[in-house]
Formats: structure tokens, C-alpha cells, sequence
């Protein structure tokens, strides 16, 4: 297949999406993934193909200031040909693996485009991360080739490894600068003749439960698969997106590169020191923006914000990252009036259970499985395909070659066994599915308990909690009982100018018994700092241990603890 051929054929597979817009059920039926043949690169053969000439934005990015920077589709093109040409002489080689920790800076789609044309493979890094997770990343990545800032230069001091340095301005010696390379014109680099099997990403997942894992994407997995992210988002040709995501994370490249330009829509960033939901709603305003994606802890903090100004030029609203709460939906829905969207996805894929536009939303409940996702439920207990209504791990079938789906986790067999057991490629997510498809997430298969042998989601009891004026953040945890084996406790991160105290407590708890079943029943409450990973997502593992601790005399309670039968008004 000549490489025009390639683009006719991922343009065809990309507009039969965007022609069935508004219809997910038949776009669910009907798309198939193309064939690419032997020979694909992503940036040659779609960027390339869609900018060379254009002057539309392909990326506006906003700084706290009020300064912002606008780069055409063909001036991208031209800078990541000028870095991908000046890389190349630094040594950078097709298949080697090359650290990018940079943050939401122009450079960075650059070096992306850049790396991608060069046949090697990109190993995103936040800019959070320390020494110690930088020699985990260059020991097990096998990185060859370093990409960062001034600022997190001296990092590398410590980490052992022989890999190339370069950083975007002066830095330590040793450190080549890659403002270099935008010295001088340089012709269309050439396509490397990567394979669509071939490795593109290597991503570290966040870590929630355990040692982050090495997920390893092909030439066509992200550059390809993302079509069903795309067709979730809503995205159109001309659009302006702006997703709230930190460079070095999956979700980054889901909105902040492959999606929006798949559609041939701008990819607007809005660089903030400390959040401000004004401030973002005013920019979000002034500039446009048509398709706005961001984490539930976002929309909570802007839906407490004042939403009278409206939405803008606003047409899609989505939400990802954790599941979105009922009220969070009810309330952007009531001052907006458009509908909030859910979704969901991992780093190991694209999306792959959503509510496209055209679907209806049922609160609560992530959608259906997305165009091309062969999306099933497993029971945990016989393995066996769950049919109809039920409840099971959410898992994808791999006897139809899902192509969202990733290789595997790279040196790492015992997980790849566990996560490819009996066929199919098993999430860790437990969800329950209804009569008319809809699924609804109900937490990590080791969040998932019981107490006084009913099943609890701690999803659906945090849900109710964050509804409480008083609570910001809550993780539900089991919480060892001589009664009941376990019943469930919640911790709190309150929102300021509330306190800690009694009354806070009682009020808390009696909200929870108000609307939630009595076999949901939250019994105890802990106002704590909660842990997360260094993407902020809450460490349920390490609450877990510490209610063991608790019990079994180990760890002594800091007085913090609040129970329902230390309220004569919530007994009974």
C-alpha cells in the first residue's frame, strides 16, 4: 500500500465516524477498523498529510498572563521536521526509546511530532516526577535519550544510565540545547518505514494499587484506536479543544494530541500555576472553546464557581478520568444546558465505554461500548462472559483483535499472563451492565467489599458524600468489624472553612443515612489528607492497610475518627 494509500484509508475509516455523529448505535454497528498494511506512521502519514499548507491553528496555548502562542497545522509540521532533523544528528534512532518531560509548552507537540517521525518511541514523563522514579523510568524503559527543561535538568544528576541529554534552553553542561534546532529550514523528513506493530509509547500507569506498570503502544493502537476517543469527545474539523491534563499521563495524549487532530480541530491549553475556576471559565470564554474535557474534581470545583456567564461557545462537555457523580451532571445540565458526558478508557487502551453525542445520558453510568471496543463483562468467580443484565469485570475480548489495545506490559510476564487470562484482557474494574446496554462502574475489583454480606461500591457512597456542602474529596474504605466482618468507612477532605469536629461529623454521617440505603450505610467517617499518586488519583491500597493497622493495634488512631453510634440521633 503506497503511503497515499494509507491516508486515504485512515481518512475514510476517521470520516466514517464523524458522518455518523449523532447516531452511536449505528456507528457502533457498523465501524470497522482499516487495514494500514505494512507501512504507517502516524505523523508522516496523517499529520503531515492534513498540514502541510494549512494555515489553521493546530495549537493555541494560553499562559495565566494573558500572553499565548498560535502555532498553523503547517508551521507544526516545519518545527517538528526542523527537531526531528536536529535530533537525529544528536543520535536519536529509530526504536530507541526516549524520555519527554516537559510541561504544556509548544515544544512539547514538537519533540512528539518530532520522535514519532524519527521511528523511535516516546516514554512521556510529568515533570513531578523525582530521581528516585526517573532511574525506575531510564532502568526499566531501557530509555536511550532524555527530553527536558532546565528546571528539572539537575534531576539526572543522580540517575545512573548512559543516555543522551538534551534540554529546551541552557543547562548544565553536558545538556545539548534544542533551540537549536529552529535555526535553520530543513526538508520534509522521510517516512522511517515503521510497521503498525511496531513500538510508538511507553507509558508508566499512575500507580493506584501498586508498582507502576510499563505499557507499551504500537505505530497504530493510540494513532489509530483514539478514532473511538475522538468519536466520544464529539470532535469536528475546525473545533477548539481544551482538555484539562498534565503532560506525561495517558490522558494527555488521548485529548491533548491524537484525538483533536485526528479531527483536524485546535488543541487550545490553558497554563495555570493554581487553579482558578473563574479564571478558566473566563479564558474558556473569550477564546472560543467549543469541546472542554476535564477530570470530575475540576467540573466539582467549577460547578460550586459562578456558571451565570454561561457556557461560552461550548458544544461538548465531557468528563473522564473517574467516574462523573450524578449531581455533578444535574448541576452543569441546570446552568448550562448541555449535557455533561462520561467515559472511560485506561492508559493500556483508548476509550472504550462512553456517551457519544446523540446518546442518551443516564446518570451514573459511563455509556455503552464505543465503535470498534469489544467491550464484555467476565464473571470474576467462573470466568464465563456475562450475557444481558449482570454484573462483572469489565474486560475486552481479544479474540476480535481489539486495536486500542495495547501489546502488554513490557518485562513483566507474570502481569501480562494474569491481565491476558482465558482470552481476554481483564481491566481490574468491576461494572454492572442493564437491559439497554448502559454500564455502570462500580470500583477496582480489590475496592469492591462487603459488609453484613451485601456488596458495597465505594464509588456510589462517595458519590452521595461529595454532595454534602462540607465534604470536598471522600474515599470509602472497608473498616474491620467484629459484627458485620467489615462496614464502610469513609475519609473526608473537607472543603475550607469547615471543621473537623463533632458537628461536621454528625452532619456528614446523618446526610449519608438520608440518601443512601441502610445496607450502604456509612458508619464511620476520618477527616484525613488522602493519599494519591503522583497524577492525583486516591490510593485506596494505602487507606485499606491502615484500617488493618488500625485494628490490629499496629498503628494508634490520631482521634480524627467519627462513629454513627457516637450520635444518639443516628441510632436506630
Amino acid at each position: 500500500m503506497t503511503d497515499s494509500a494509507v491516508t486515504a484509508t485512515y481518512r475514510a475509516a476517521r470520516d466514517s465516524l464523524l458522518d455518523l455523529r449523532g447516531r452511536p448505535e449505528e456507528a457502533a454497528a457498523s465501524f470497522r477498523w482499516p487495514d494500514l498494511g505494512d507501512r504507517f506512521n502516524w505523523a508522516v502519514d496523517w499529520f503531515d498529510a492534513i498540514a502541510r499548507g494549512s494555515d489553521t491553528p493546530a495549537l493555541v496555548v494560553v499562559e495565566e498572563d494573558g500572553t499565548s502562542e498560535t502555532v498553523t497545522f503547517d508551521a507544526m509540521a516545519a518545527r517538528a521536521d526542523r527537531v526531528a532533523t536536529w535530533l537525529g544528528k544528536q543520535g536519536v534512532r529509530r526504536g530507541d526509546p526516549v524520555i519527554v518531560m516537559l510541561n504544556n509548552q509548544v515544544e512539547l507537540w514538537d519533540v512528539m511530532l518530532a520522535v514519532i517521525k524519527l521511528g523511535a518511541v516516546i516514554m512521556p514523563t510529568t515533570t513531578a516526577a523525582g530521581p528516585a522514579d526517573l532511574a525506575d523510568r531510564i532502568s526499566r524503559g531501557g530509555a536511550r535519550h532524555v527530553i527536558a527543561n532546565p528546571a528539572d535538568a539537575a534531576k539526572f544528576t543522580s540517575v545512573p544510565g548512559s543516555y543522551t541529554r538534551v534540554s529546551i534552553g541552557a543547562a548544565e553542561p553536558g545538556w545539548a540545547d534544542l533551540r537549536a534546532a529552529y535555526l535553520t529550514d530543513v526538508p520534509p523528513v522521510q517516512h522511517p518505514g515503521t510497521a503498525p506493530s511496531d513500538p510508538l509509547l511507553l507509558y508508566f500507569t499512575s500507580g493506584t494499587t501498586s508498582r507502576p506498570k510499563l505499557v507499551e503502544h504500537t505505530q497504530q493502537s493510540y494513532p489509530l484506536g483514539h478514532l473511538s476517543t475522538m468519536y466520544w469527545l464529539g470532535l469536528q474539523p475546525g473545533d477548539v479543544h481544551l482538555n484539562i491534563s498534565s503532560p506525561g499521563w495517558a490522558k494527555h495524549a488521548w485529548s491533548c494530541f491524537f484525538a483533536p487532530w485526528m479531527a483536524e480541530a485546535t488543541i487550545f491549553v490553558y497554563n495555570y500555576r493554581r487553579f482558578d475556576a473563574a479564571a478558566l471559565l473566563s479564558v474558556l470564554r473569550e477564546n472560543h472553546v467549543t469541546s472542554f474535557c476535564a477530570p470530575p474534581t475540576v467540573w466539582r470545583m467549577l460547578i460550586n464557581a459562578d456558571l451565570t456567564g454561561g457556557p461560552g461557545s461550548l458544544r461538548e462537555v465531557v468528563g473522564a478520568g473517574e467516574p462523573l457523580n450524578p449531581e455533578v451532571i444535574a448541576r452543569v445540565d441546570d446552568a448550562w444546558g448541555l449535557t455533561l458526558r462520561d467515559g472511560y478508557g485506561q492508559t493500556e487502551m483508548t476509550a472504550a465505554v462512553g456517551n457519544p453525542p446523540g446518546a442518551a445520558v443516564k446518570p451514573g453510568s459511563m455509556g455503552r461500548p464505543l465503535p470498534g471496543v469489544p467491550v464484555v463483562l467476565i464473571d470474576p468467580l467462573t470466568d464465563v462472559v456475562v450475557e444481558g443484565v449482570g454484573e462483572g469485570e469489565l474486560a475486552l475480548d481479544l479474540s476480535a483483535h481489539p486495536v486500542p489495545l495495547m501489546t502488554g506490559y513490557q518485562g513483566d510476564e507474570q502481569r501480562n499472563a494474569t491481565a491476558m487470562t482465558g482470552g481476554f484482557y481483564h481491566t481490574g474494574d468491576v461494572a454492572t451492565r442493564d437491559e439497554e446496554g448502559y454500564i455502570t462502574y462500580l470500583g477496582r475489583t480489590d475496592d469492591v467489599f462487603k459488609a453484613s454480606d451485601y456488596k458495597i461500591s465505594p464509588f456510589e457512597l462517595e458519590s452521595v458524600l461529595i454532595e454534602h456542602p462540607a465534604v470536598a474529596e471522600a474515599a470509602v474504605v472497608p473498616a474491620p468489624d467484629p459484627v458485620r466482618l467489615a462496614v464502610p468507612k469513609a475519609y473526608i477532605a473537607l472543603v475550607p472553612g469547615h471543621e473537623p469536629d463533632a458537628a461536621t461529623a454528625e452532619s456528614i454521617l446523618a446526610y449519608a443515612r438520608a440518601h443512601l440505603s441502610a445496607w450502604q450505610r456509612v458508619r464511620r467517617i476520618e477527616f484525613f489528607e488522602l493519599p494519591k499518586t503522583i497524577s492525583g488519583k486516591i490510593r485506596r491500597v494505602e487507606l485499606r492497610a491502615r484500617e488493618s493497622e488500625l485494628a490490629d493495634g499496629t498503628l494508634e488512631g490520631d482521634g480524627t475518627e467519627w462513629r454513627d453510634d457516637q450520635f444518639p440521633d443516628l441510632l436506630g
